[in-house]
């Protein structure tokens, strides 16, 4: 690779995107804020102690999520993989250096049937056995109870987990979190993407959730791979211990003084199970800056913006023949317009338009959540002002022949 006038990407020989899909990791997230990627470079230029600043960043974490303690992570399922590792091994290192194998049988997580979803393998990939309880059933039907969660709870029980997922009939996680501490058990909340609204960095905690893990690279603007894991600070220790590099002496290692000094800890871990979810320098200041601008800025305003987007796209489309567009947001969240494709008036599918959009000039990636119904869904989170009309546009040209 020669060093000229273009830019990385075309260095690389990677095509630039317009992204209306929203800050998935697969399209690279979203855009860093200029104050941002300046705090990340210049983290890149000096070298510090990583648990040293992952202490200090604890201490903001939990000042900003009214957590006891907090840990950056290489994601939001890093930070799942690590805290139900910190629900089985807890403080013994024997039992972090045998995960993902677990000797004693307890390593069972109970889940709501309702919340099974494909990010459950962080749980798995430490070592946990789901035991599902409830029932799937229609809208409204009273599918999912307190009894058979309790029910299901045995001595081999580590974790009630609880995603944060719009499922008909589950039980509510103040419900759930009852259950669980009337058990002396914790509950592991995936609120990857559950933000906004901005009030939830602290809901699920006040809510009775143990660990809730956030993704830093959707709503906060911080690096694609980083997360936020908060909570209990028992546990957020073993989660920080099954990730750092753990080449140590006991006599020299500091950052587990005082663990061993007060009996907690017997002596350093080896290597555990996060090991290959490690967080850089440059990810972990990022994500802190991001969360600082994030807790600063005007959510509604943003969010205002956003909308703004959305309807000047809709405005774009109306009046084409065999597309309507609908205009959604729902409750303190992301406003996104919906735009259906008529199959039988314009001779092609949702999935046709989408992968004429990707393979186009500019490439346009839209949500494909819809496409079986014949929709694309346009997230304007990753839209800057004007990109909205281009997609727009190009919409317009794939269903009127012109891709």
């Amino acid at each position: 690779m020669t060093t000229t006038d273009q830019g990385i990407y075309e260095r690389l020989g990677a095509r630039r995107i317009i992204n209306a899909a929203g800050p998935v990791t697969r399209l690279g997230g979203k855009r860093l804020a200029p104050e941002v990627a300046a705090a990340m470079a210049e983290a890149a230029q000096s070298h510090v102690q990583i648990d040293d600043l992952q202490a200090r960043a604890s201490v903001f974490l939990a000042e900003a999520t009214g957590a006891e303690a907090g840990l950056i992570t290489s994601g939001a399922e890093a930070g799942l993989l690590l805290g139900t590792a910190a629900c089985i091994a807890g403080m013994d290192p024997r039992k972090m250096d045998d995960l993902p194998q677990v000797h004693d049988g307890r390593n069972e997580v109970v889940v709501q049937r309702g919340h099974r979803n494909a990010y459950d393998h962080a749980l798995r990939a430490a070592g946990a056995q789901f035991v599902e309880v409830g029932y799937l059933g229609s809208p409204g039907a009273g599918c999912h109870y307190a009894w058979q969660i309790e029910a299901a709870i045995t001595e081999r029980t580590v974790a009630i987990a609880c995603p944060v997922m719009n499922t008909h009939g589950t039980v509510p996680l103040p419900e759930v979190a009852e259950v669980a501490h009337r058990h002396g058990l914790p509950v592991i909340v995936d609120a990857a993407a559950g933000l906004p609204p901005r009030a939830n960095l602290r809901r699920f905690l006040a809510e009775g959730a143990d660990l809730v893990a956030f993704s830093g690279g959707k709503a906060i603007g911080g690096p694609q791979g980083s997360g936020l894991l908060v909570g209990r600070k028992d546990l957020i220790e073993s989660a920080r211990l099954q990730m750092l590099d753990m080449d140590v002496y006991p006599r020299i290692w500091r950052a587990g003084r005082e663990l061993m000094k007060s009996g907690r800890l017997p002596g350093p871990p080896h290597h555990g199970i996060g090991r290959s979810c490690k967080v850089g320098k440059e990810q972990a200041v990022g994500l802190l800056v991001a969360l600082e601008r994030y807790l600063a800025h005007d959510e509604e305003a943003e969010l205002a913006a956003q909308a703004a987007r959305v309807y000047r796209l809709a405005e774009a489309l109306d009046g084409q023949k065999g597309v309507r567009c609908n205009l959604t947001r729902p409750a303190g969240g992301v406003p996104r317009a919906e735009v259906w494709i008529d199959h039988e008036l314009l001779g092609m599918s949702a999935y046709d338009v989408i992968e004429a959009l990707e393979t186009g000039d500019p490439v346009v990636c839209v949500s494909q959540g819809n496409a079986p119904s014949g929709g694309l869904v346009i997230n304007p989170m990753t839209l800057e002002d004007g990109e909205e009309r281009i997609v727009a546009q190009r919409i317009l040209e794939v269903v009127r022949g012109g891709s």
